[in-house]
Formats: C-alpha cells, sequence, structure tokens
C-alpha cells in the first residue's frame, strides 16, 4: 500500500530563490526583460550540469546567474515568492524556509533593505491567504568578502523572528571550494545573537573534511546537503550526536555530477546512521525536480516505505523553525496521513 507523497505533510528547508523559478516564469520573465537565455538553458531543460569540478561548476553558475539576470523587479521578486509557495502546498509542505541573497536583487529596487524587505512582505501575504507558511533564510556567498558576509548578517538580525514573513535563518552558499568557512565565523556569531537558524551550505562538493570543519567553525544547526559525512564515520558520528539536521537534495547530488544515479546518493546509509534529514529540492529550475520528486526518490530507489517516509517529514518539521503551532498540527496530519489507506502497489520496483 502507497499513500500518495504529495499529501504527506513535511517541511522544505533547501530552496533557493532564483531556483525555485517554474521554467515557463523564467521564459517570460526572459521576454519580458529582452534577455537572451543560453541554450543550455532553454532547449534541452533540465541542463545537463556536472559541477564536480571547476568548469562544472563555472558552467552551473553561469546558468543560474543568467536566470537571475531576468529578474529585475519588485513585481518579478514577489512573483517568485507567491509561485515557490503555491508549488510547495500543491506537495503537501506547511513550512517553506526560502534561502536568498538580496545582494543580487539590490540594484533593481533600491537596495539590500528594500531588497530584502519585498521578499519577507510577500512571504506574509502568501502566508496568510495559503496553506503554507514562508520564512526567509538570507545567504551570504562564499566567493564575496566576509566582510558582505557579515553585512548580510546585520541585516538579517534585522528582521530576526520565528514566523511567516521574517528572517528565521542565516546561511552561506555558492562553491565551497572557495572561501574557507572560518573565514566567515563573524558573520555566524552575529546571527547567532539574532536566535537565528545557522544553516550554511557544505560536504556535497567537498568530502566530509568540509562537514567537519562546517561542524567547528560554525556551530549550524543544519547543513545545506552534507552527504559526504558518510564518508568519514567519526564525522557522521559527529553530525548524528549534534542533532544537525541535514539538508539532502538527491536531484541535486545528481544534477550536479556528485553521484553518479539517485541510487549513489547515501540516503539510506545516513538515515540508519540515525542522522537527521531533510530533503530538499535545492533549484528545480535547474534540476528539474521539485519536493515531492525527492520523497519519490527515497520511496522507490531506497525502499523507504511509508512509516519511514512519515519519519522524514517529521524530522524536516522538526528540523525547521517553523512556530510551534505549525509544527504541532503538521505532526498531527503526519500520523493522520500514515492512518490513511493508501493504494495497492502496481509495480514491482523496491518498496
Amino acid at each position: 500500500m502507497r499513500r500518495p507523497v504529495h499529501t504527506l505533510p513535511k517541511a522544505h528547508l533547501h530552496l533557493h530563490f532564483t531556483g525555485s523559478m517554474r521554467f515557463t516564469t523564467l521564459l517570460e520573465m526572459a521576454e519580458e526583460q529582452r534577455v537572451r537565455l543560453p541554450h543550455a538553458l532553454v532547449e534541452d531543460w533540465p541542463p545537463a550540469l556536472a559541477a564536480r569540478d571547476e568548469r562544472g561548476w563555472f558552467r552551473f553558475q553561469r546558468l543560474y546567474d543568467a536566470a537571475r539576470s531576468c529578474v529585475r523587479s519588485e513585481s518579478a521578486m514577489r512573483r517568485i515568492v507567491a509561485e515557490a509557495a503555491e508549488d510547495d502546498a500543491a506537495e503537501g509542505s506547511r513550512w517553506l524556509e526560502l534561502q536568498v541573497d538580496p545582494t543580487s536583487y539590490a540594484p533593481f529596487v533600491g537596495g539590500l533593505t528594500p531588497a530584502l524587505e519585498i521578499v519577507l512582505d510577500e512571504a506574509r501575504r502568501v502566508s496568510s491567504a495559503g496553506p503554507v507558511g514562508v520564512g526567509v533564510v538570507v545567504a551570504a556567498s562564499r566567493i564575496r568578502h566576509p566582510l558582505d558576509a557579515r553585512t548580510l548578517a546585520r541585516l538579517a538580525a534585522r528582521y530576526a523572528g520565528d514566523g511567516p514573513g521574517e528572517v528565521v535563518g542565516f546561511g552561506l552558499s555558492n562553491d565551497e571550494r572557495r572561501g574557507h568557512i572560518e573565514e566567515f565565523e563573524g558573520a555566524f556569531r552575529i546571527a547567532r545573537r539574532a536566535d537565528l537558524a545557522i544553516v550554511p551550505h557544505g560536504g556535497e562538493l567537498l568530502g566530509p573534511e568540509a562537514v567537519h570543519a562546517t561542524l567547528e567553525a560554525a556551530r549550524p544547526d543544519r547543513i545545506g546537503h552534507g552527504v559526504r559525512s558518510v564518508e568519514n564515520s567519526e564525522v557522521l558520528a559527529d553530525v548524528v550526536s549534534r542533532g544537525v539536521t541535514l539538508e539532502v537534495c538527491p536531484g541535486s547530488n545528481v544534477g550536479l555530477g556528485v553521484y553518479a544515479t539517485p541510487f549513489d546518493v547515501p540516503l539510506r546509509p545516513l538515515y540508519d546512521a540515525g542522522a537527521q534529514i531533510a530533503l530538499g529540492a535545492d533549484d528545480p529550475l535547474l534540476f528539474g525536480s521539485r519536493l515531492a520528486d525527492q520523497y519519490e526518490i527515497a520511496r522507490s530507489v531506497h525502499a523507504f516505505d511509508d512509516d519511514a517516509l512519515a519519519d522524514l517529514a517529521r524530522m524536516s518539521i522538526r528540523g525547521s523553525r517553523a512556530p510551534q503551532s505549525v509544527k504541532d498540527d503538521a505532526l498531527v496530519d503526519i500520523d493522520t496521513w500514515l492512518r490513511t489507506p493508501g493504494e495497492p502497489r502496481t509495480d514491482t520496483s523496491p518498496g
């Protein structure tokens, strides 16, 4: 018996702002702004990436930057937030933490503060109108100077809160092979004093040593990806003992060439080791898969039954910064989902 994963209540903790865009929205924005998108992005979607080496990451970043260049107005920014919430709601998400670096959009809306306020305001609007609450994670880029990260951490702290339309976390993204995480400790300290969740990327393009460095330098609540902690038993044990949630994104791991196939993503070993896991879609615009698809991968490829899928959903809720009332309601509804009769299996795939 299988219950539909899109009705399973869950939280979505790893979704980037531009990367959340619908492909059709990108095409419309590009036409409006008269931006000529790369052929690799529009002619064979989703694009082939494989970014495990420097050249591959350059291809990924070039396409991401091309998409971001189409976002040049307040209305475009609001549309992205609204559609991300709508898409998440359709997949059973009760809480979305949307990650944004306002630096990229500031030139078009009057600065860093207006850029962040637009996202927060739209997040409040859609949260009040729909079934999914939206919090915001402000993310610095590790390829910029650490002082830029401190500026963003101070901005994030000004809008810190624990509800929809507030900044709930502070992250660090981009190519983890550039910019040592230790250089950003000052920004993490600022964010931590504001009681923001600390959610840097680490342990995807680099191995377990990057996860260890992230644990020591950032003292994170969650780690974006962190999948390669599985390659070192001591590092993985440290992740588990600290209760750090790993934002595992199987679709993007394969899309970037970190793993050759969905089967190679170490979801089952991480789960069996006791790691806290929150499945995420990362950048659906470039990888072609959304949140529910990650749960389908867990089911069909890694043989997670409905009880285990519900366990993953619970971990995503508990690892979030959603208001306690949202968490409580979602956890009750996950149990209800499990009690609801599923449909008989009609295939012979695992799980």
